[in-house]
């Protein structure tokens, strides 16, 4: 995926999360004119729609037994 599609992907989300909490977020243009509780919103609400499923993986070394690797799974849920 190109950096430009990558972009173009997160600006159609960020519009997106906008309008859904209601905050009039220019897609081009300045929109210093926006509080910081609208920001964080819209910043909330994208937070949501990226990681509605989230997992992480870890390896690390079991301290119990010499050279053994364990594999770690967190499965964390955001949602309502």
């Amino acid at each position: 995926m190109s950096k430009n599609n990558k972009n173009a992907n997160l600006s159609n989300i960020k519009m997106q999360a906008a309008n859904e909490v209601g905050v009039p977020l220019k897609d081009k243009g300045y929109n210093g004119d926006l509080t910081a509780k609208q920001v964080g919103s819209v910043g909330g609400q994208m937070v949501k729609k990226m990681s509605t499923e989230q997992q992480w993986k870890f390896s690390r070394i079991n301290r119990n037994a010499e050279g053994h690797k364990v594999i770690v799974t967190y499965e964390v849920e955001f949602g309502m």
